[in-house]
């Protein structure tokens, strides 16, 4: 199959609002990416915003907001071959730039990662920078959608990264579309599935958020998977409890299996399992590998709808959870906890996982790496000193033992 020359019929940017705090402005894109034969082959159109925190000279820091940085270009979208997924690309001036990229399965497309580019040696837009050089961040996103389907997300999607945070709703997709005819046919997103409001207001503050009553007893345990199309190659089984803290008052959320989708993707040294919900827009669990023979849980990625339009969103991508050889599964049945931050945590139940290596869609029959070796660890400086201090009982013992025997023989004469 000869590749495609796509060029783009339009790409259409408009300035929506200028918000009176900050001069924050939001923007609507919307592209028809056509092919060679002027068919349609993507359609987008989308609602986002950026903002950048960076280290100054002055060894404090700054947040840029990403607005009216000149004419908006689209260089590198493309509508895809057998060997290259589509792909749409912006390029806001010379100094930032956003990509996202979709792949294909047999009967679903998924939007699969978001890479944004940033150069802080523009001092207009990054004035004062510590570090010079062009940036970037690369976000998995593994959205799953029905071919055929346009995707929609009216819903406000939060992500943060590295100290960039990406907004995003009023979202509508399709990849991969087919006779040039975008679907009528909606694949919502889950926060839109139990909603009928229309797309929430960003505001450049966080309210505080509603506290939600602590829940009674354990989590129920759900069990994750992720196919990469070859199989299953990921597997999780846990029950999960979220405890954020803002303003000094404890939300704490109990995930409901039934009601959580999940999705996720496999690559030989990292994988990804995502969950999301009515109130979960996402919550990324990202497994790496190490030194070639174990993996670990590196990252997580939450970003939640507390109430009163707050998002709550952190990510740690400096995390050493779950500790395990390649082949085998992660396992520990009693409550443990992975400390994000300060203000997030996530206590588990009944955990099992297994990020690599899954074989015919079961957990590997090699023995599983238990946290109970853990507490192992702590056990063997507290045997060895009761050790000690019996042996030392048992000499002072001896001791006395002996000076009675020695005073006893005195008194016989």
């Amino acid at each position: 199959m000869r590749q495609m020359s796509p060029f783009v019929t339009f790409l259409k940017l408009v300035e929506l609002q200028l918000w009176i705090t900050g001069a924050v402005r939001s923007y609507a894109l919307e592209l028809n990416l056509t092919n060679s034969e002027k068919a349609t082959c993507l359609y987008a159109k989308w609602q986002m915003d950026f903002k950048i925190r960076y280290e100054t000279a002055n060894r404090d820091y700054k947040t840029v907001t990403i607005s009216d940085h000149g004419t908006a270009t689209y260089k590198g979208s493309i509508c895809g071959d057998d060997r290259n997924g589509p792909k749409i690309a912006v390029q806001f001036g010379s100094s930032f730039s956003w990509s996202v990229n979709f792949t294909k399965a047999a009967t679903t497309y998924s939007i699969d990662s978001i890479l944004i580019s940033y150069n802080t040696s523009d001092n207009t837009t990054f004035p004062e920078a510590k570090d010079k050089g062009i940036l970037t961040v690369h976000e998995p996103v593994a959205v799953v959608i029905p071919l055929n389907n346009i995707f929609r997300c009216k819903s406000l999607s939060a992500l943060e990264k590295d100290g960039v945070v990406q907004e995003y709703w009023d979202v509508l997709v399709q990849a991969f579309v087919q006779n040039g005819t975008v679907s009528t046919k909606e694949f919502l997103c889950g926060e839109d599935k139990n909603s009928t409001t229309v797309a929430p207001i960003i505001h450049t503050t966080v309210p505080s958020p509603t506290v939600t009553p602590t829940p009674k007893g354990k989590p129920e345990v759900g069990t994750y998977s992720v196919n990469n199309g070859n199989g299953t190659c990921l597997l999780a089984t846990m029950g999960l409890q979220l405890n954020i803290t803002q303003d000094k008052a404890v939300s704490v959320i109990n995930i409901n299996p039934n009601t959580t989708d999940f999705t996720g993707n496999c690559h030989p040294q990292t994988a990804l399992l995502r969950l999301n919900s009515s109130n979960i827009n996402h919550l990324d669990f990202v497994f790496a590998v190490k030194n070639e023979n174990r993996f670990y849980l590196k990252e997580v990625n939450v970003s939640m709808n507390l109430g009163n339009g707050s998002v709550f969103s952190f990510v740690n991508n400096n995390l050493s959870y779950w500790d395990a050889p390649l082949g085998s599964s992660y396992m520990c049945n009693k409550e443990q906890t992975v400390a994000v931050s300060g203000t997030f945590q996530i206590n588990t139940f009944d955990l099992r996982v297994q990020p690599f290596n899954v074989m015919e869609g079961k957990y590997s029959t090699d023995l599983a790496q238990d946290c109970s070796a853990d507490d192992d660890n702590f056990f063997v400086p507290i045997a060895v000193g009761a050790a000690l201090a019996a042996v030392l009982i048992l000499v002072l013992l001896a001791y006395f033992i002996g000076l009675k025997r020695h005073h006893a023989g005195y008194e016989q004469f």
